[in-house]
């Protein structure tokens, strides 16, 4: 081995022999330093440690003399409450006692007064026995002076006081009917009175024309067509029945419904001017008479509305007013008859300045119901009521036209001052039309009701049925059972009649005395 190789080796070894004491000495005093360290950090913490809890213990020292002083205090207000507790509580048994001394007093007075009492009552016992032995003995007397017994003489004065107030009541109710019946009148009368004036609307109006009139008797023979084809068509389409008879340069048209029986009128009557009558021109005549009597009818309703300042109605009401102008009642036509009463019923609602508009409005609709149809079942009234249900009418109109028959109870107003314009109307001379047969029925009806009535001798229906005279025997009736006779008789006429307007009772008692000188 040269030297080359032995120097590094002998470096080496001498490098470690030299860094191992130096290592040594390095760590001993690095181990001495901090072991020097942790003892002043030990020593630190140790005295930061006892003024924490000495800081702490002054805390809590503080915080007990707090929660005691506090305690203190309340215990002292409660000693306070409970001291007071017992002052009012010593007060009050003071304030029972003496209200138990005054109740002890009082009940001994009571007692006193009972004692006294019960001794008033045995007296006036007493005495009472003593009053009834005398008003006995002075009752036989008086029933041997007037030789009646008790009950006899009770029953005398009781039927005596009975007829007294019988009298007084109906003097009393004489005077207070009378008294109601002139103030009512003489208002009643100066609205009707004005409302009349004010309403200047024809009396009558004309019915719906059924004759159809011809240029000649031959066009009876081109009307009906060969072998009746015709006639046929014709009726078949209008639902109207065309009688061809005897009757000189005429048709007579026959049909429920006057509307249809009014296009039935206007395509015959083109037909009869055009000339050419066959199955497809009365096919296409009928048709357009549909759409002209359609055309009139609206014209109609609009008039009316116009007429009366009305808004316009629902669109289905507005066909019933239209259908209104073909329809008659008594020979008084629905429409004008309409008109009249909404102008009627406006104007005194005016008179009592109420709502005139909604007045008219339902006096114009009463009849409403008379435009459907006859399938629908039901009273023209209630069914008319229905229908402006139906399309958003007012309550008060709904119930004017129910009730302008009394089939449902009036709830306002307007509903009577429906009921009187109407009546107003149809009750004027010569607005309605009324066959012989049935004028003469109903006077007899209303005679035979009066003459139902016992006492009553003979009656006598005067001014076309508006008045019904009652001749009664007067030894039957008196004056007090004459005015209840008129009463019942007038209560019988309305639940049996139906009538328009008023019909006036007058019982008729008479007294005839002779004597003959000779």
């Amino acid at each position: 081995m040269d030297l080359t190789q032995i120097f590094p080796v002998v470096a080496v070894m001498l490098g470690f022999g030299i860094a191992i004491p130096l290592v040594s000495y390095s760590y001993k005093k690095n181990a001495k330093n901090a072991g020097t360290l942790g003892e002043q950090i030990i020593a630190s913490a140790e005295k930061e440690a006892r003024s924490i809890i000495k800081e702490k213990e002054l805390e809590a020292k503080d915080e007990s003399i707090k929660i005691i002083q506090k305690a203190n205090i309340e215990a002292q207000e409660k000693l306070q409450e409970v001291r007071e507790s017992q002052r009012n509580i010593s007060n009050r048994e003071m304030k029972l006692d003496n209200k138990s001394e005054n109740l002890d007093r009082k009940e001994l007075e009571i007692r006193k007064v009972e004692a006294q009492v019960s001794q008033e009552l045995k007296e006036v016992e007493i005495e009472k026995i003593s009053y009834d032995k005398l008003v006995e003995e002075e009752n036989q007397k008086l029933e041997h002076i007037a030789r009646m017994t008790k009950d006899e003489a009770k029953n005398t004065l009781i039927e005596n006081m009975k007829e007294i107030a019988l009298v007084e009541a109906s003097v009393v109710t004489k005077q207070i009917k009378d008294s109601a019946i002139a103030n009512a009148t003489k208002e009643a009368n100066k609205i009707v009175i004005s409302a009349i004036q004010r309403s200047a609307a024809d009396h009558t109006a004309e019915s719906t024309v059924s004759v159809v009139e011809l240029p000649s008797d031959q066009m009876k023979g081109r009307v009906i067509g060969r072998e009746g084809r015709n006639i046929r068509t014709f009726e078949q389409l209008t639902g109207v029945e065309l009688i061809v008879d005897d009757t000189p340069e005429a048709v007579v048209l026959s049909g429920f419904d006057p509307v249809r029986r009014e296009i039935a009128r206007v395509a015959l009557t083109n037909l009869v001017q055009d000339g050419r009558i066959h199955p497809a021109r009365i096919e296409e005549m009928i048709k357009k008479a549909t759409k002209d009597v359609d055309e009139e009818m609206r014209i109609a309703a609009e008039e009316a509305l116009a007429e009366l300042h009305l808004p316009a109605f629902h669109a289905q009401i507005m066909k019933l007013i239209g259908r209104l102008k073909y329809r008659t009642s008594y020979g008084q036509n629905i429409l004008k008859h309409s008109i009249e009463v909404g102008w009627l019923t406006g104007l005194m609602a005016a008179e009592l300045n109420m709502d005139g508009v909604l007045a008219r409005r339902a006096g114009f609709l009463h009849d409403i119901g008379k435009a459907i149809d006859r399938n629908t079942d039901g009273t023209h009234a209630l069914i008319g009521g229905e229908y402006a249900r139906k399309y958003g009418e007012p309550d008060a109109v709904i119930n004017a036209i129910e009730s302008h028959h009394e089939e449902v109870p009036m709830t306002g107003p307007i509903s009577a001052l429906v009921q009187s314009a109407d009546a107003i109307s149809g009750s004027r001379r010569g607005a309605r039309g009324d066959t012989l047969e049935s004028y003469i029925k109903r006077l007899r009806n209303l005679e035979g009701i009066a003459t139902g009535f016992e006492g009553v001798s003979k009656s006598y229906a005067i001014q076309a049925g508006r008045e019904v005279r009652v001749m009664v025997e007067s030894d039957k009736i008196d004056d007090l059972k004459a005015q209840s006779l008129s009463l019942d008789i007038a209560g019988k006429i309305e639940d049996e009649m139906t009538y328009p307007g008023q019909i006036k009772v007058v019982v008729i008692r008479e007294s005839r005395n002779t004597a003959i000188a000779k």
